[in-house]
This record gives structure tokens, C-alpha cells and sequence, in this order.
């Protein structure tokens, strides 16, 4: 992990096009303004391993659903 230290309205560079500011620090809270491509989704950590499970559900209730209906025509 890399560790930066940022002072308030400083900013640090991912890449050619991703920009992080840090906004306002209050006590134990930091405000981070992110500028991106459109393209690039940005989520809460918590947020993003909420989307990932749920995908990975998703994903394995389609391969359930493939597989009865495969159970299903084999038996016919």
C-alpha cells in the first residue's frame, strides 16, 4: 500500500486522468473530491463488495437455473 500525505485543497494523480483533492478535513472525517472519465465507476469500498456479492449471486443462480433446465430437458 502507498502512503501519501495530503494537506487540505492538495491533490494527488492516479494515472494521466484520475484526480484526488482532499476538500475539508473535520476531526476524524476527510472530504476527498474525485475527478474522473465518466467511464470510471467509483464507489464506497462497502458499497463496491456490496455490487460484487450480489453479482456473484446473480451469477450463480443463472448457472442453478442452466442447470435445471438442462436436468429438465434430458429427462424429456
Amino acid at each position: 500500500m502507498l502512503v501519501l500525505t495530503r494537506k487540505l485543497n492538495e491533490s494527488i494523480m492516479i494515472g494521466n486522468d484520475i484526480e484526488i483533492t482532499v476538500l475539508a478535513v473535520e476531526g476524524e472525517q476527510i472530504k476527498l473530491g474525485i475527478q474522473a472519465p465518466k467511464h470510471v465507476d467509483i464507489h464506497r469500498k462497502e458499497v463496491y463488495l456490496s455490487i460484487q456479492q450480489e453479482n456473484n449471486q446473480a451469477l450463480n443462480t443463472e448457472v442453478n437455473t442452466l442447470t435445471n433446465l438442462s436436468e429438465f430437458f434430458r429427462k424429456k
